[in-house]
């Protein structure tokens, strides 16, 4: 077990100090990270602020461009669907009829309609789109994450930006990406930046592969996929006690298990009462201040906000998981990814429409419209862009691929065409980029790449256009594999 050294600096460290300091790093940060932070932000007071921050919204699955943003109401019938377009604040802008609120919030957000790459299979659209890149390397395997494998957009804002606080750089939420049938997907950790990059993963539920038929948001929102119908075991719980942390940070008798709300008050009473602590010196008085910071205990304890903020978000679990992403861009991290349903919720080969609108659509647009106006009116939505995409779009042709598993017809997956929403970090709100044909098929004006997508992120993050990252044997990448959206920021 690696265990934390018996002095820093020359002062001896006794039993209590060593817990101390094991605590601040299960937090991810050491206590000489944590004193160097606070010692720029007091030379530098605008420096928490400095840096921009991404949160980045993946409708796991694949969410229908036709039934979302891109509709299609004068297509053929066996392609338009059942959802009717309404008309946005912003004239012109028609988006479905189920996201009332979003489409309330137009000039708050921009849409990109002709995002295209070529991997219509699950795990490798996944890895395109977490990762950047439409050309998928030939080490890939399917749902076999390797050492060798890119590095996800998470792992390289958390390597390309600076840490503004006592949290990591960037964060995944609230549980990694799993296939019900064939295991985790590829293209969402660190790769070939080495494990000390990976994003910091809070799992959040407690049944994350324990019923594979059963997706969406709980309680209330969580649904059977096969009989497109609430689910009967909606008993799923929402909390923060399972974490992995970048390798080397957590002492292995607390990796499976640990209460990080808890462990934070914990270390924060044991330093206000013990009478040695001026004797760490002033960079250990800094950790101090820092673990005392009400916003960091406040981001994860977003089961006990108020009860206007959990009608806001909605008391669920995707209103719980934006909230929490809300609060960590405050509290410092730079990008936060939230992985919007489990078992490829938005994926309605069958019971296409009656899970969209009663189960998926909901959640979602409550969730995403009270993270926007949380962002603007604590003055973070000017430098914090909030991106929304799944692995790829949807078939025009609405059919049954199995019907003796699915009720009701959906679509298949399709790669070719999918439309993402951007808001925030200077976008321009009420604006579309690029657009797709008759049958929302393929892009005819303005086409966009996973490359583009992930050069927007960085862009966003303050990244440079010439920044590298590197192997573990010294290799050099270009951060930027293209250019940034044009037009989609003023």
């Amino acid at each position: 077990m690696k265990t934390s050294p018996a002095s820093t600096a020359g002062h001896p460290i006794d039993r209590r100090g060593a817990l101390q300091a094991g605590a601040v790093g299960a937090i991810g940060l050491s206590m000489a990270d944590a004193a160097r932070c606070q010692a720029a932000a007091a030379v530098d007071g605008t420096a928490p602020g400095a840096a921009r921050s991404v949160i980045y919204l993946f409708l796991t699955g694949g969410p229908s461009q036709h039934d979302t943003f891109d509709m299609k109401p004068d297509g053929p019938s066996e392609y338009k669907g059942e959802f009717h377009p309404i008309q946005t604040k912003t004239p012109g802008i028609q988006i479905c009829e189920h996201m009332p609120m979003l489409a309330e919030r137009s000039e708050k957000w921009a849409l990109v309609r002709s995002l295209t790459h070529k991997e219509s299979g699950h795990g490798k659209g996944t890895y395109a789109m977490l990762t950047g890149t439409s050309d998928l390397p030939s080490s890939y395997r399917e749902n076999k994450p390797q050492p060798v494998d890119l590095p996800s957009i998470a792992a390289i804002a958390g390597n390309r930006t600076t840490r503004r606080g006592i949290l990591p750089t960037s964060v995944v939420l609230p549980e990694k990406l799993y296939h019900s049938n064939s295991g985790v997907y590829s293209g969402q950790f660190a790769g070939l930046l080495g494990q000390h990059n990976e994003p910091w993963l809070i799992e959040c539920t407690d049944k994350p592969h324990a019923y594979h038929d059963y997706s969406g948001a709980f309680p209330k929102y969580l649904f059977n996929l096969h009989d497109g119908v609430a689910s009967d075991k909606d008993d799923w719980k929402y909390a923060v006690p399972h974490l992995t942390l970048q390798e080397g940070i957590l002492q292995s008798r607390f990796r499976d298990r640990l209460a990080l709300l808890g462990e934070i008050d914990r270390q924060r009473a044991a330093l206000e009462q013990s009478s040695g602590v001026a004797n760490y010196g002033r960079w250990r008085r800094g950790v101090a201040s820092l673990m005392s910071d009400a916003k960091v205990r406040r981001a994860f304890d977003v089961r006990n906000a108020d009860t206007k903020t959990l009608e806001r978000y909605g008391d669920n679990s995707f209103g719980w998981s934006l909230l929490m992403a809300r609060r960590l861009v405050e509290a410092g991290v730079n990008l936060v990814q939230v992985n919007m349903g489990n078992f490829g919720s938005w994926d309605l080969h069958g019971n296409n429409f009656p899970l969209l609108k009663d189960f998926l659509f909901p959640p979602t647009d409550r969730a995403v419209s009270a993270l926007l106006d949380d962002l603007e009116a604590s003055g973070l939505l000017d430098r914090t862009l909030v991106v929304m995409a799944g692995e790829f779009g949807r078939t025009p042709r609405i059919f049954n691929v199995a019907p003796k598993i699915y009720k009701l017809p959906g679509r298949d997956h399709w790669a070719p065409c999918q439309s993402v929403l951007f808001a925030g970090g200077g976008v321009q709100g009420g604006n579309v980029i690029g657009s797709s044909d008759r049958n929302g098929a393929y892009p005819t004006s303005d086409p966009q790449t996973p490359e583009n997508f992930a050069a927007t992120i960085y862009q966003a993050l303050g990244i440079a256009r010439d920044a590298t990252w590197q192997d573990p044997s010294g290799r050099p990448y270009h951060v930027y594999q293209a250019s940034p959206i044009k037009g989609l920021v003023s």
